[in-house]
């Protein structure tokens, strides 16, 4: 993946802009999913986190934080599923006051679009049929005569 050019001031204003403005979006109807689809601290946290105590590059960081604004927009118009990945997972959830890493069954929903000339892969989360959120924003591009995808095809990562 080629370097993006940036100051530190450049990546604290649109992370700045892109955190206000996503704590005001709260959730949208995904027709698709015919249900409403939160955006709360967990999408946000793995905008800049890999995994859980794992921090993103700047770079990886700078492109997704500049694309979020249109995720809200992605999930509003969808009524196409792009893909599916189902399975049974480890995941750190809160049990009893404590953080514990417990087996459940998780589903990640990709929707992709062409949207202000940026073609985006949306993922949402759905763990053990509880409330579906925004998960995480994926920029595509192209380049020369092939493409190539930032991401390595694991939702929970990506």
């Amino acid at each position: 993946m080629a370097s993006i050019t940036f100051s530190k001031e450049e990546f604290d204003a649109v992370k700045a802009k892109a955190e206000a403005d996503y704590k005001k979006v709260g959730e949208v109807q995904c027709p698709y999913l015919n249900s409403k689809i939160a955006f709360n601290a967990k999408g946000l946290d793995h905008i800049k986190m890999k995994k859980w105590n794992h921090a993103r590059s700047k770079d990886d960081q700078f492109m997704r934080l500049k694309l979020l604004h249109l995720a809200p927009s992605v999930l509003k118009e969808s009524h196409t599923l792009q893909g599916i990945d189902q399975g049974n997972k480890m995941e750190r959830i809160k049990i009893n006051s404590r953080w514990e890493f417990k087996m459940v069954f998780v589903s990640y929903y990709d929707f992709i679009s062409v949207i202000s000339g940026c073609r985006i892969r949306i993922v949402v989360k759905n763990i053990e049929n509880g409330p579906n959120y925004f998960w995480s924003i994926i920029p595509y591009w192209k380049q020369g005569n092939y493409r190539r995808e930032m991401f390595e095809g694991n939702p929970e990562e990506d």
